[in-house]
């Protein structure tokens, strides 16, 4: 049987380098973050420039955590423009590797099954590896990293771990590798898929290596977590089953829709209504837009920290499966009524659409019930329109020029971050 081969190639410092680029900086030796001047000293940098890593500067720190004696330059997000730099680089894989043997793990992120082209390009796995690096330099000017492996989970770790202590920041493992260099690791959270919670109740056992782990009786692991320990063991030993095959004819059993919204101050009952008819309305147009009913909604409401009080939760199903505004309002009021404290300061609200389902012609004319909301589905198709022609903001609610309202602040960031302009001409 064919060994395979995998890349994981990540793109340095995605953020920072792009706006480096944008300035005519090397992203390489300047110091640079990129975080929202507008906010507070507590708010957190998406992203920093490799030579603010080299210092010592945690990624993801907050910006009061930069020492004040470094000179830095504050670029504030620019999420569009990260987006189309990610868009000409995932062109710049599709010159060597078709669509189907590329997973896309993230906007700075790749997976490729580079097997069927080593032979076809006479090239080893590296040598590849360094051709679709260097391209993507000079194409874009942004920096990437590579890891190598036999197996998807191999080549995750490569990049991760091993490809940051080589000078061409480029990593390679095979199983026997893996378990020669890296059995005795730590921290363990340095490996894919183990998080601080898995760290812990490992320790509790006296785990504190994936060596350790292959050492475990397997029966205290499956007791411990579950079916998910066949994944945490086949990792110790370096193996993964998983191929891109795999991951491209994957189909969730269920779907959903979900908006999240953390809010700037603390909000009162009252005002946190008028933020639950935007996001409502913002997730009916997506569902319309994208041809989907939902027959249940979720409700989670999370109270200032200070009050140290558990989140409100709930679920309510819709009588008729629906993507209209009118039918599904007074579901999630009645909803947030029953669940929410009203003397209780609110600070996040997460909205989930569950079960969703492709929408036929059939299936709304059987259940149509009444005009108005055959009225309310025609509007809100003509809103969708201009909105698509003209931006997300050219046409808005009276209730989102209402005092407390963020939906027009929203519609101009991506991911809850400033979208900035495009760098496309």
């Amino acid at each position: 049987m064919e060994e395979r081969m995998y890349l994981c190639i990540d793109l340095k410092s995605f953020y920072a380098c792009v706006e480096c680029v944008e300035r005519g900086l090397d992203p390489m030796t300047s110091h640079l973050v990129v975080a929202d001047p507008k906010r507070s000293e507590k708010t957190i940098c998406l992203a920093i420039s490799p030579s603010l890593k080299a210092l010592g500067i945690k990624n993801r720190c907050r910006v009061f955590q930069i020492p004040k004696n470094i000179k830095y330059i504050m670029a504030p997000p620019r999420m569009k423009r990260y987006m189309d730099y990610s868009a000409d680089i995932y062109a710049i894989y599709l010159k060597y590797i078709a669509k189907e043997d590329i997973h896309v793990y993230s906007i700075d992120e790749v997976f490729l099954d580079v097997t069927p082209y080593l032979s076809m390009y006479q090239l080893t796995a590296k040598e590849l590896a360094v051709t679709i690096m260097e391209d993507i330099k000079n194409t874009t000017g942004i920096p990437a990293t590579a890891g190598i492996g036999t197996n998807l989970y191999l080549a995750k770790v490569a990049l991760d771990i091993t490809a940051k202590h080589v000078e061409d920041n480029i990593g390679y493992l095979d199983e026997k590798k893996y378990q020669k260099t890296l059995w005795n690791h730590r921290p363990i959270t340095d490996f894919w898929r183990v998080g601080k919670g898995t760290k812990k109740r490992l320790e509790s056992i006296g785990i504190m290596t994936m060596k350790d782990i292959t050492l475990t009786d397997e029966n205290i692991l499956y007791q411990m977590f579950g079916v998910d320990a066949e994944l945490l063991i086949d990792h110790a030993w370096g193996r993964e089953t998983t191929t891109m095959e795999d991951i491209k004819a994957y189909k969730p059993k269920k779907t959903s829709l979900t908006r999240s919204q953390v809010l700037k101050r603390d909000y009162s009952f009252e005002e946190c209504t008028l933020i639950i008819k935007e996001m409502i309305d913002a997730l009916c147009l997506d569902m319309l837009d994208k041809n989907l009913v939902t027959q249940s909604i979720s409700l989670i409401i999370e109270y200032s920290r200070e009050m140290k009080k558990k989140p409100a939760v709930g679920t309510r199903s819709i009588r008729t499966a629906s993507n209209s505004y009118s039918v599904i309002l007074p579901y999630v009021l009645d909803l947030y009524e029953g669940i929410v404290q009203r003397d209780m300061p609110i600070r996040k609200v997460n909205i989930s659409y569950n079960h969703i389902v492709e929408e036929t012609y059939e299936q709304y004319e059987l259940f149509k019930e009444d005009k108005e909301e055959d009225q309310d589905r025609k509007l809100q198709k003509a809103v969708l329109e201009i909105k698509k022609r003209f931006g997300k903001n050219a046409l808005i609610r009276g209730m989102d020029l209402q005092e407390g309202g963020t939906a027009r602040e929203r519609n101009e960031q991506i991911g809850g971050h400033r979208s900035g302009e495009s760098h496309r001409a």
